[in-house]
């Protein structure tokens, strides 16, 4: 038996597919501590895993201004943010004992230098395709295709960029953990020589691993969320869907809004779903919209997308990972309401091109009768629906958790499998 150490932080898009990875290496015999924001840590322990919260806010040192909840997350990503995500994320597993440290993105810059203080294996853990190719452009540029070898030549510089962006947080935390200093790019580059593995949970059906990708880069499939065995669904939005014919789904993830916008986006949705003609379940996320319980539209909070998609017609959401992969595994269609930045137009669009998806609407340029028209067209075509059916088809074959476990096992040393 190998203890395995998940190191992660993000959204619930972000930490509830790993749930996955932690169950099937747990029933493999192996035991597995995930790291985790500390208001997913009890939903995290009720799959039956190990959670370490780790306890990070933004300083008011930081920014002692910013009341806007999208500026607070910036902040994060910033080297302050980063710098602090990376000490409190070391401080919480600094009594963990590991055999192999999984990296999602927001934990390898102080994943990797943890790793290598430990002496032990490191492997990636992606949701969306960061590495360099000239089979489309970085993902979280949310640019459009400019062909092969400029897609590559972003993608390369995408890479230097964020090594000049953290290269003071990285010595920090190598400082930290007593460490020589080495710069980021040279660390990038022994990584690379080195094929460190990265294991991409989406399905290949859905994007291929390109041709031109270094070996170590996989595409296992996707992994889906465990919930917990003693959830249930309100009785109320049971009523709700089975009142009248299946539902639009309309939610925005973890999308963070100021009051005043998260309203004017309630009563879009509102204008647009009444103009369409349907019935709708809206999930609030992070968005904190307005609650609505009436004949046209049902409000919930937290509903496990694998329960609630098979029974709406629809998804109307914001294209992160997690939701489109929830939606081609129910075969539904999607109409794609993007944010700005990430990944969100990347899959967006991508969606478009594998005909599963009717639009793509960015959300700043939204409004009502746009939307409800993407809606009638995405209910109306069956092209629509079939493709993303046959999607789900191919999905259903795959096993991503799976082959995770498989390759982290070819990692560990003999002694510790």
């Amino acid at each position: 038996m190998a203890d395995i150490l998940i190191a992660a932080y993000g959204s619930r898009g972000d930490i509830m597919p790993l749930t996955d990875i932690g169950c099937r290496l747990r029933d493999a015999g192996h035991h597995v501590v995930l790291t985790t924001n500390t208001d997913l840590a009890d939903e995290v322990r009720a799959c039956g895993l190990d959670a370490k919260p780790v306890d990070f806010e933004i300083d008011s040192a930081i920014d002692p201004d910013s009341t806007d909840p999208r500026k607070l997350a910036m902040q994060m990503v910033k080297p302050a943010g980063m710098r602090q995500l990376g000490r409190n994320l070391l401080a919480a597993v600094d009594d963990v004992p590991t055999d192999i440290v999984l990296l999602t993105p927001f934990a390898e810059l102080a994943g990797h230098p943890l790793a290598e203080a430990r002496g032990v294996p490191s492997a990636g853990l992606r949701l969306q395709p960061l590495s360099a190719t000239g089979s489309y452009p970085p993902s979280l540029l949310g640019t459009s295709s400019a062909g092969k070898f400029v897609n590559r030549a972003v993608g390369r510089s995408a890479g230097r960029w964020f090594d000049r962006i953290y290269r003071g947080v990285l010595a920090d935390l190598r400082t930290d953990l007593g460490l020589p200093r080495r710069s980021a790019r040279s660390l990038r580059n022994a990584r690379t020589s080195a094929q460190w593995p990265i294991l991409h949970g989406y399905s290949p059906s859905v994007l291929p691993r390109p041709a031109d990708w270094r070996p170590g880069l996989e595409v296992t499939g996707y992994w889906w969320p465990r919930r917990s065995s003693e959830w249930v669904p309100d009785s109320d939005l049971r009523t709700f869907l089975e009142s009248g014919p299946p539902p639009v789904y309309v939610g925005f993830g973890s999308l963070m809004l100021p009051p005043d916008e998260a309203a004017d986006l309630s009563a879009l949705v509102h204008r647009a779903v009444t103009k369409a003609g349907v019935r709708a379940v809206l999930q609030s996320g992070g968005t904190d919209l307005e609650s609505f319980h009436n004949e046209r539209i049902f409000s919930v909070g937290p509903v496990p997308h694998e329960w609630l998609f098979p029974r709406v017609s629809l998804a109307v959401h914001s294209c992160g990972a997690g939701t489109v992969a929830a939606t081609l595994r129910a075969g539904i269609p999607s109409v794609g309401i993007p944010s700005p930045g990430g990944d969100q137009p990347f899959w967006s669009r991508h969606l478009q091109r594998l005909g599963a998806s009717a639009a793509t609407l960015p959300r700043p340029r939204l409004d009502a009768d746009r939307l409800a028209a993407a809606i009638v067209e995405a209910l109306e075509q069956s092209r629509y629906r079939d493709a993303a059916a046959q999607l789900g088809l191919e999905i259903s074959r795959e096993d991503g958790a799976g082959r995770v476990v498989e390759a982290v096992e070819g990692l560990l040393d003999p002694r510790s499998r």
